[in-house]
């Protein structure tokens, strides 16, 4: 090798330079790999929190044409006789279950559910039960 192609040498200062100033390089790598992923963090929980918000606004509008429906199935139905109150009743039920959907929203019936579920353990194990055979069998065939 020629003089021109030699590498300086390196004295034991200079490694430790070098090795402190890697050190340096990784630590500001490791805190803005951090701070990146603490926004990322964030933004992902903005954007959960803003479509929780869009699916309850789409839960209160659905709840809302169905009460609707409701109201009209109570103009348009008979009001006296058998059929008349049947009918009514009805109409009535549908109006609560649209109001209670458009109070209540995906995330009040699914806090209504975990709590029925609580309180009757059995009969929800029995209907997951059941759910699951009917599935399986509707799979099968």
């Amino acid at each position: 090798m020629s003089n021109s192609t030699r590498l300086p040498a390196v004295n034991n200062q200079q490694w430790a330079d070098a090795a402190d100033d890697a050190k340096d390089a990784a630590a500001l790598l490791g805190d803005m790999a951090s701070h990146a992923a603490s926004a990322v963090g964030a933004m992902a929980g903005q954007t959960a929190c803003d479509v929780g918000k869009r699916v309850d606004d789409l839960t209160a509008s659905a709840g809302a044409g169905i009460q609707g429906l409701g109201e009209r199935l109570s103009k348009n139905s008979p009001r006296a006789g058998v059929v008349g109150s049947a009918s009514q009743a009805v109409a009535n039920s549908v109006k609560d279950g649209g109001k209670y959907i458009q109070d209540a929203k995906l995330s009040g019936i699914a806090e209504d559910i975990s709590d029925l579920i609580r309180r009757n353990p059995v009969p929800a194990v029995l209907i997951g039960i059941g759910l699951g055979w009917f599935v399986w069998r509707k799979l099968r065939s």
